[in-house]
């Protein structure tokens, strides 16, 4: 995987996934971008929750699986893509301008439409490590060279973001891979 590991941790729960979520919405800017990597029942869904209490976005966060994208109003919108069934053709189709508009874009596999992800973006890849721990890696993937002023401040911006959520309460750092 490309970019710079800022961080890897163990959460011991569902509360602390769903924490490092809520730390990083409360800082995220218009035009963020998080990918997530994970099998099922890996946390995704935990994380988004967090991230939508973080937003100030009201209501149940479900797993977009058969619609493939959901946006919630909040503080800054959320569009919660998943990229599960549907290839990137299908799934931005109907969702492009979401990924890098006035909201926070969240999707949901990332690994199965990455080409089709702008930068810079968060990732995070969780990994199963017990019935209740999980393992998070979290990279910033930079901007492409050349990219302007304002694409550097977002990374710069998304730095800040994803550090200040390694430094969620309740998460374990490991040693960077």
């Amino acid at each position: 995987m490309e970019g710079e590991l800022l961080w890897r941790a163990h959460s011991l729960g569902s509360e602390t996934t769903e924490a490092v979520g809520e730390n990083l919405g409360r800082v995220l800017v218009p035009g963020a971008l998080v990918g997530l990597i994970g099998d099922l029942g890996s946390g995704k869904t935990t994380l988004v929750r967090g991230l939508a209490r973080g937003l100030e976005v009201l209501g149940p966060i479900q797993s977009p699986t058969f619609t493939r994208m959901r946006s919630l109003p909040g503080r800054l919108a959320l569009h919660h893509f998943d990229a599960w069934r549907g290839g990137g053709d299908a799934l931005f189709e109907e969702g492009t301008e979401f990924l890098a508009g006035s909201g926070v874009a969240v999707v949901e596999w990332a690994d199965r439409v990455e080409p089709h992800l702008p930068r810079p973006r968060i990732e995070i890849r969780l990994l199963h490590r017990g019935p209740e721990r999980r393992e998070l890696g979290a990279r910033l993937l930079p901007a492409v060279p050349h990219s302007g002023a304002a694409t550097a401040e977002l990374e710069r911006r998304l730095r800040t973001a994803l550090e200040l959520a390694g430094a969620t309460l309740g998460l374990e750092l490991l040693p960077r891979a």
